[in-house]
């Protein structure tokens, strides 16, 4: 199934578009982290694409990050190391299914194919982003790391106004409506008149 030849043509200019989305700092921050928030057991990978990619592959190292992040109530409850291809993509989906639990959105998620067939890895690393920014933004005590590795999500800031302070509101005009406050009609002819053109000699 992984052992896809060479793409031309079309395929090709696509793949490498997908490619070039790949961001080597990123993969340096992420694996810091998941390295961080698994602890020792966790090994580096090699410092390169296909070193991710095949540290990833086995779905292992996804599971337990994300059962790191759920603190006692791991969703994950057998981990286990397989040489098969399809046990291996099984584990890569129940970390999306479990990602997906702790609130990472449709839009933000790879398909296992992204990852175990190399096809885009730059949709993992987003996932992978979003879920840290996540936990970053939860701040419920589960994330390990820098807090400065991620970027924090927007909170919704409800606000709750008094009945008087909507009434006053309503007779504000807002400037997105235009204003007339410095208008002048100075200088203006009345309508329907021809236009002065005078030529000075």
């Amino acid at each position: 199934m992984a052992n896809r030849g060479p793409a031309y043509g079309l395929s090709r200019e696509v793949q490498s578009k997908i490619d070039k989305k790949y961001d080597p700092e990123l993969e340096e921050r992420l694996v810091k982290w998941i390295i961080a928030q698994c602890g020792p057991g966790v090994k580096e990978p090699e410092k390169d694409k296909a070193g991710f990619q095949k540290w990833l592959k086995d779905g292992c190292v996804l599971c337990e990050l994300i059962n790191s992040l759920y603190g006692a109530n791991k969703p994950i409850k057998a981990i286990k190391t397989s040489g098969m291809a399809f046990k291996q993509m099984e584990q890569i989906s129940m970390f999306l299914k479990a990602a997906e639990s702790y609130g990472v959105i449709k839009t933000d998620m790879f398909q296992t194919v992204d990852l175990y067939e190399s096809k885009d890895l730059a949709a993992v690393q987003r996932t992978l982003l979003s879920l840290g920014s996540l936990a970053v933004t939860k701040n419920d005590g589960n994330y390990k790391g820098d807090p400065n590795w991620f970027p924090k999500k927007s909170q919704e800031n409800k606000r709750d106004f008094s009945e008087d302070q909507l009434n006053e509101g309503r007779n504000v005009i807002g400037l997105q409506m235009g204003t007339n406050r410095g208008a002048s009609q100075a200088g203006m002819t009345g309508y329907g008149l021809p236009r002065q053109i005078i030529n000075n000699p």
